[in-house]
């Protein structure tokens, strides 16, 4: 049954590799691998009883993150709709396409370490949309944008859910790992920044003509300080109350379904309709969450195999360097989901016998939320992004994973010396 499943998650990655070539798309693909995975480990399954319990527990997990999708999505096209953003990308003066992928990317470092990758990943993207027409500028400073939030998420503990899940679970503290991954996030964004700042030197400095800046609806001012104001409390509400962020994230959203029927209330039906969040779920792109869903379904169907953890348990049987292995959990993330391999990695290791701040939670914090940029569709930013922007999977290889590699082993290096010292 494992040789199977595997065989199967590998063709079905392939087909979301190949996407353009076979002419399918890549949400078909992942929904029939994931609900392929499910069928494999229903049939090889000794007792099939169990299936439905292990596939509801996954469930539960993949909705949140798919809800709280639908949520950010959605609020985002709210402000979008009454033209809000133009208040932020006023701000921004520089004609510079390089000069504005320095200021986009360390924006969206900086804001997803309080709010969290995913959501300044959808935010960032609406932003590039609104600023940049040419097509190729726009690719290369969006994904900048997925390396940037990702690791702006590792170095905080709202910032990603691989680090939040070793913070809620005790095996790191929020000082430590602000002092000793921040400045390793940072050498991972820095590198590709630099390089691609170079290698794009005598690229067309054009960003194209501008769009037309439109005017901004009624009360753009208040549906921008709501959302913006709801998504950065969405931590807040989630440390306060302990409930799943999604609960945040959609109490935000009726926020504004209330605040924008109040002021457009004496409108003609037909003309209020463009600014509710009804017509902002009719235009967020709903084939990328399916596609979220499809993907995480094949990597839970892994993870019930206890493929992961068997994977897990064969790295720390090849090695006994700590670091090698959080290393190559990084590397493997950019092609299975962080989530599950931070919840083999800390069902494998005990807290009795690796501390609380240990150097090897240290390393698994930074590994597992940076190391998913190197492939589009390994971190939830860059899936997000990916559907947004409809950017394919082998021009983000071919253009932008040696760039996110290489900020990611130097960062590890910078990680490791710090650590040492």
């Amino acid at each position: 049954m494992v040789a199977l499943l595997i065989i199967v998650f590998f063709l079905g990655y392939l087909a979301i590799v190949l996407e353009h070539t076979i002419g399918v798309n890549k949400t078909a693909s992942a929904l029939i691998t994931g609900i392929s995975c499910w069928v494999i480990v229903a049939l090889g399954s000794e007792n099939p009883s169990t299936v439905l319990p292990q596939l509801s527990h996954h469930l539960s997990g993949i909705s949140e993150i798919l809800f709280f999708l639908l949520g950010a999505m959605t609020i985002v096209e709210v402000i979008d709709s009454h033209y809000g953003f133009r208040k932020i990308t006023s701000l921004i003066r520089t004609k510079s396409p390089i000069g504005l992928m320095w200021i986009i990317s360390w924006a969206a470092f900086f804001l997803s370490a309080i709010l969290d990758n995913l959501t300044t990943a959808i935010v960032m993207a609406s932003i590039v949309r609104k600023m940049v027409p040419d097509r190729s500028w726009k690719l290369y400073i969006i994904s900048m944008v997925v390396i940037a939030a990702n690791a702006g998420g590792a170095w905080s503990p709202i910032g990603d859910v691989t680090t939040t899940m070793l913070w809620v679970g005790g095996q790191i503290e929020t000082i430590p790992l602000v002092s000793m991954v921040f400045l390793p996030s940072l050498v991972s964004l820095l590198v590709p920044l630099l390089l691609l700042s170079f290698v794009l030197k005598n690229e067309n400095s054009d960003l194209g003509e501008p769009i037309a800046q439109e005017k901004m609806a009624d009360g753009a001012d208040w549906v921008l300080m709501a959302g913006a104001g709801g998504l950065l409390l969405v931590p807040v509400f989630k440390n306060l109350t302990h409930l799943p962020p999604y609960l945040g994230i959609l109490l935000v959203l009726g926020i504004i379904w209330v605040l924008t029927e109040t002021i457009h209330k004496g409108k003609e039906a037909h003309e209020k309709s463009v600014f509710t969040p009804s017509h902002a779920l009719s235009k967020i792109d709903t084939p990328s969450i399916l596609f979220f869903l499809g993907i995480l379904l094949a990597v839970a169907a892994l993870e019930s195999a206890e493929v992961l953890k068997t994977a897990a348990t064969w790295l720390d049987g090849f090695t006994s360097d700590k670091a090698i292995i959080m290393a190559a959990i990084g590397i493997a993330s950019a092609i299975v989901d962080n989530v599950p391999l931070v919840a083999a990695s800390i069902g494998m290791y005990d807290l009795s016998l690796f501390p609380t701040n240990s150097p090897m939670w240290i390393e698994l914090a930074f590994a597992a939320g940076t190391g998913g940029s190197i492939l589009i569709i390994g971190s939830a930013a860059g899936v997000a992004v990916m559907g947004l922007e409809k950017i394919d999977f082998m021009w983000y290889l071919k253009k932008i994973a040696w760039l996110a590699l290489a900020g990611f082993i130097a960062g590890y290096l910078v990680l490791l010396l710090l650590l040492e010292y």
